[in-house]
């Protein structure tokens, strides 16, 4: 998701020449390669890949938790405000975002290109693949007229540009890797409380289209376009609340009474207290648990 700044670090640049001087770039099954287990957790996308947190910058975020119950090296080749289009088409990352974990640099590149390079290279020690890609494709639909109409024709290109990366994973780590792409919180359900309360007609329709936009249109998009390449969607959205109708109220503080789903998105994410829409470390921490679930289901089937 956008925060204008990118998931990558000098430091990040240092770690793949330390890779490279001690042997590890070099391909599976030949002098340098120390091993043929899995070694390496290659996580793609946006801001939210990356942990981003207002005021906070980068953070372990979900990848933190995914590297610590996968017991996987994490690479990271997040850029914050990237869409589907600019992962697989534009050069470098805008700006440096210091202190992603595991956060590699590529000014000459693209994102899609860096992560098949480095799949590519480390074949048959890639244990992990996730990606968090399409939010900022659709997030300046909120404003527009007919938001849903917006949402279905960002959709079209999502599921393009998110079927050929997943297949170009797939393609350069091997037919085994497990692939878990991820959605998001619905955010836009925190118009109930944000920016003012109680929430005029036209945010509670908002709102209430949001939910549709994800349940019915973007995440079966998403779902599709990984499940092609063999990969798997976590639904977070769900995950986080938001199918719970919103008639099923709870008292939240300092809100009073509200939603359910809406209570929820206000402790997983910074949109009821600032209107920003990325995760608190709540929320990257569940999804994070979400993603290792899935992973060691994966790798049981």
């Amino acid at each position: 998701m956008r925060h204008n700044r990118c998931a990558v670090t000098a430091a990040g640049a240092l770690v793949v020449m330390a890779w490279v001087a001690a042997g590890v770039l070099a391909s599976p099954g030949v002098a340098g390669s120390a091993t043929t287990s899995p070694t390496y957790y290659v996580s793609l996308g946006d801001s939210y890949s990356v942990g981003y947190q207002p005021g906070l910058g980068a953070t372990q975020g979900y990848a933190g938790v995914v590297a610590r119950g996968t017991r996987l090296t994490l690479v990271n080749f997040g850029c914050g405000g990237a869409t589907t289009t600019s992962l697989v088409s534009s050069v470098g990352c805008p700006d440096v975002l210091p202190h992603t974990a595991g956060g590699v640099v590529y000014p000459t590149t693209t994102q899609e290109a860096a992560a098949d390079a480095f799949l590519m290279a480390h074949r048959g020690h890639i244990g992990l693949i996730t990606v968090s890609i399409g939010g900022n494709d659709v997030t300046g639909c909120a404003a527009e007229a007919n938001p849903i109409s917006c949402v279905s024709t960002a959709v079209a290109a999502i599921t393009k540009n998110v079927t050929s990366l997943a297949a170009s994973l797939r393609a350069v780590a091997g037919p085994r890797v497990p692939l878990i792409g991820l959605t998001y919180p619905d955010v836009i359900l925190g118009s109930y409380v944000y920016p003012k309360q109680p929430a005029p007609a036209a945010a509670v329709s908002l709102a209430k289209l949001s939910v549709v936009a994800f349940k019915s249109l973007i995440n079966p998009a998403l779902a599709k376009a990984y499940a092609s390449a063999g990969g798997s969607l976590v639904d977070v959205t769900q995950a986080t609340g938001a199918y719970v109708p919103l008639t099923t109220t709870v008292r939240y503080h300092p809100y009073g009474t509200i939603p359910a789903a809406v209570a929820s998105v206000c402790r997983l994410t910074w949109f009821c207290a600032q209107g920003n829409i990325h995760a608190t470390t709540a929320g990257y921490t569940l999804i994070g648990r979400l993603v290792v679930a899935r992973f060691a289901a994966m790798r049981r089937g």
